[in-house]
Formats: C-alpha cells, sequence, structure tokens
C-alpha cells in the first residue's frame, strides 16, 4: 500500500469511528430517559412498595360510625328485657303485694346495676349530647326507672341481709364499695339531669353518703381498699369515683366535689403515676410502698385518662388543681402515642408488646385521645393517633353488635404471668361503654371545625393523615 493511500484510510477511519461515536452518544441520550422511566415504573408497581395494613388505613366517616354505635346499642338492648323474675324459673313477676324470696332482677347486661354498665349509661348520654339522637339518652331512663320503680319491692324485704347481693343488681342496697355505686351513680345523676324524676335522689344522697364518708380512705383523703393488700391504692378507683364526685359538684354547685375529685387524681397520681413511663402503675400498697412492683395494665390507665377527661369537661376552668391534672393527661397522651400498635391497638400490658392487644384501653385511649383534642387541651397533631385506633376498634365488633377482645375482670396483681394471660372474651363487659364514647368523640373530631384535615391517598407508597389547626395558617 501505497503512503498516500495508508494515511487516506486512516483518516477516513478516524472520522467514522467518530461519527459512529457521535451517533451512538446520541441515540443513549434518546433512549435512557425511556429506559430510567420504564425502571421507575416497574420499581413502583414491584409488590411491596405500597404498605399492606393489617388494619385499613382509612378515613371514617360520621355515618360509619353512627353505624357501629348503633350495633353495640342493639346488642346491649338484646341482653335483657329488664324485669323482676323469679330465679328459679325464670317467670316474670307481677305481683308485687307480697315479697318473693326468689325475685330478682331479670339477667343480662341491660339489667345490671354495675360499673361497667355504668360506662355504657353515661356513653349513651353522651351520644345524645353529640348527635341529637335522643334515643340513646331515653335507654337511661327506661333502665334507672325500671331500678327506682322496683327497688322498694326489694327494700321492704326482711329477708335480705345487709351486704347480700341481689342478682345483677349487687349490693344496691348496702354499698361496700366503690365499685358498687361510683360509675352507675355518675351516670344516674346525668339521667336525673334531663328528666328530674324525683325518685332518682334517694339514690344518688346513698352513693354520695358511701363515696364521701362510708369508703375506706388513707389518713390523707385518698380513696383506698384494704385488699388484696392492706391499704391498697388501684388505678381502677379515679375512675370510680371521679365521675361519680365530678357529677355531684355539677348537680349541686359546690365546690367541695370538685376539689375531692382534684385530690384523688393528684394523690392517687402522688402513688402510681411513673414519670418515666409517663403511664400509671396499676397499684399502690402500704406493705411494699415506693418499692412496689410495677405494672402498667392497659385498662388501667385507661381508667385514669377517662376519669381525668370527665373532671377537665366539668371543672371550674380556674381551679388550683387544674393545670397539674393537664400535665397528667398531656403526658399520658404523649407516652400512649408512642406505645401504640401498628394495627392501632394497645397492648394489654402497655409496656409489654408480646402481650395480646386488648379492646377496652384502646376504647378508652381513643376516646380520651380525640376528646382532648376537640377540647383543646393536647395538640392536635394526635389526630392520627385517635384515626387509627378507632379503625382497630371496628375490628373488634362483631356484626350482631357484641364487643369482642376485652381482657377480663382483672385483679390488682403482683406478677407478669396473670397480666399475660388474662382471658378476653365478648363477656367482658368492660369493653361496651368505652367503644360508645370513642364513637362520639370521633364523631365530633370528623366535625370539628377549627381542624383541616388532610387524607392518606389509598394504595400511595408514601401518604399519611395530618390534622391542621386552621387558625395557625394564613388565610387564603
Amino acid at each position: 500500500m501505497s503512503p498516500f493511500t495508508y494515511t487516506h484510510y486512516s483518516i477516513l477511519k478516524e472520522k467514522n469511528l467518530s461519527a459512529i461515536t457521535c451517533r451512538l452518544k446520541s441515540l443513549l441520550s434518546f433512549l435512557l430517559p425511556i429506559f430510567l422511566s420504564a425502571s421507575l415504573f416497574a420499581q413502583e408497581t414491584t409488590p411491596g412498595r405500597v404498605p399492606s395494613y393489617p388494619v385499613p388505613y382509612e378515613f371514617p366517616t360520621t355515618d360509619s360510625i353512627k353505624g357501629v354505635l348503633q350495633r353495640v346499642r342493639s346488642y346491649y338492648e338484646a341482653t335483657s328485657p329488664q324485669t323482676i323474675v323469679n330465679s328459679k324459673t325464670g317467670e316474670r313477676i307481677k305481683d308485687f303485694t307480697s315479697f318473693n324470696p326468689l325475685a330478682i332482677p331479670s339477667k343480662g347486661f341491660a339489667s345490671e346495676w354495675s360499673y361497667t354498665h355504668g360506662v355504657v349509661l353515661s356513653a349513651f348520654d353522651y351520644i345524645s349530647k353529640v348527635t341529637g339522637d335522643e334515643s340513646y339518652a331515653a335507654l337511661n331512663t327506661r333502665f334507672y326507672n325500671y331500678v327506682v320503680d322496683n327497688l322498694p319491692y326489694f327494700e321492704k324485704a326482711t329477708t335480705i341481709k345487709p351486704g347480700e347481693k341481689i342478682g345483677s343488681w349487687g349490693r344496691i342496697l348496702h354499698f361496700e364499695a366503690l365499685d358498687d355505686c361510683g360509675s352507675i351513680g355518675a351516670a344516674m345523676i346525668k339521667t336525673y339531669q334531663r328528666n328530674k324524676n324525683g325518685k332518682y335522689l334517694p339514690v344518688i344522697n346513698r352513693v354520695d353518703e358511701h363515696v364521701s364518708k362510708n369508703q375506706f380512705r388513707l389518713t390523707d383523703g385518698t380513696l383506698a381498699r384494704n385488699r388484696p393488700q392492706y391499704q391498697s391504692v388501684w388505678a381502677d378507683d379515679m375512675y370510680m369515683s371521679v365521675p361519680f364526685l365530678t357529677n355531684m359538684g355539677v348537680l349541686t354547685g359546690k365546690k367541695k366535689y370538685f376539689d375531692d375529685a382534684a385530690k384523688q387524681v393528684l394523690q392517687m397520681g402522688d402513688r402510681l403515676y411513673v414519670p418515666g413511663k409517663e403511664l400509671f402503675d396499676h397499684g399502690w400498697n402500704l406493705t411494699s410502698a415506693a418499692y412496689d412492683p410495677r405494672f402498667y395494665w392497659g385498662r388501667a390507665n385507661g381508667w385514669c385518662l377517662m376519669a381525668m377527661a370527665e373532671l377537665l369537661s366539668a371543672m371550674p376552668k380556674d381551679h388550683q388543681s387544674r393545670d397539674k391534672i393537664l400535665h397528667l393527661y398531656r403526658s399520658m397522651v404523649r407516652s400512649l402515642a408512642s406505645l401504640q400498635d401498628g394495627t392501632g391497638h394497645w397492648h394489654n400490658l402497655l409496656d409489654k408488646p408480646d402481650t395480646y392487644l386488648e379492646t377496652s384501653c384502646t376504647a378508652m385511649f381513643t376516646y380520651a385521645i380525640a376528646k382532648g383534642i376537640n377540647e383543646g387541651w393536647i395538640s392536635h397533631v394526635y389526630g392520627p393517633v385517635a384515626l387509627t385506633g378507632w379503625n382497630a376498634i371496628t375490628t373488634k365488633v362483631l356484626p350482631n353488635g357484641a364487643v369482642d377482645g376485652t381482657v377480663e375482670g382483672t385483679t390488682f396483681a403482683h406478677d407478669n404471668t396473670y397480666y399475660y394471660y388474662r382471658g378476653k372474651s365478648t363477656q367482658a363487659t368492660h369493653g361496651y361503654g368505652p367503644v360508645l364514647y370513642a364513637g362520639a368523640e370521633m364523631i365530633r373530631l370528623l366535625q370539628n371545625e377549627k381542624l383541616e384535615i388532610l387524607k392518606a391517598k389509598p394504595n400511595a407508597v408514601n401518604s399519611t393523615y395530618h390534622f391542621l389547626l386552621k387558625s395557625e395558617w394564613p388565610k387564603k
């Protein structure tokens, strides 16, 4: 090959390679966005990127909440005809001219004189106030009229001894504990405020006599029990006393009742509230005092939070103890938010995630958190905690309205094993009232005009709920 020919060939070769390279670069710059777009699309549709929530991450509606409340109410009404019957035959007693020693109130939840029924009746009163549906409050009048109209029949009986229980009415003639009268006495006051039935007052006054004078107290006035240990304080008793004292304050206008209610919250808190946990220990007793073993039982903490909500709603705004009670309320909510399970429930032992998810405390916390937002006691940012709590609750309300997953009645115990393996069922009636309360408060939350709620987008990779306070933002 000649020099001219070789040089020419080399030049042509370089030009061709350069042209090919430019063309490849141009082609790649055109195809790369397409490849990247296809890759991103493939990633978006890859299973696992969109969260799979075990409990639907949905926004409830007022109508859906009302539907749940109606189902629970229907179940409740079906539990008892509210009559007086023969305990052996079950036949209804209609002749009251002479006392039948076999006479008892008909069985069933709707006939009980019990603290769990008291929560339901208070919730019915609240639902009527929130929704304007007076048929719920009418159930209260029906029950309490049933009691006061038939109570004289048992009061005249010489065969009933002090302390003896009368079927599902328990120790209605002779109260021995706060459980016998406090919660259901509070609901009775609320019902009296509506219908002014004078027959209620003797019973209300007897409840007051027991709570204010006869119930055992520590030397500083803290309501207590001599069980299971000598001089024991139970967190449960905050609800068994404070709502009644609060409503006596509303009924009479006397400050002493609000003072006593506030004292119970703070002095029980002195013994039971643990600042490091921002939770209440289930119980305390004089025997072990400062070194009492601690168990953060869910429902006990629920009783405390609901009792404080009742007091804060009614006590004078300038009461000397209000700020201290608000601190307990707010700090508990802060702790509870972090302890909520991913399903929206809370655990039976709040700090033990290997204990089961429990319905009654979930409903209590949902109610109290939604209530705190609505009343301005806590920040609106806790809205999603209440919302997911309500969604969790709805999974435990069966089609017939029975509330499942509620832990059975639980004593003040001193070992984890007892708390871990408590039974739970639809027959544990402690969950019904809190579920009703939670639903009513969630309706208020959804209708809260001070808030704007940004909803989570369904089937989105990254979307959540945000509760915004309208007054914080510039006007549009």
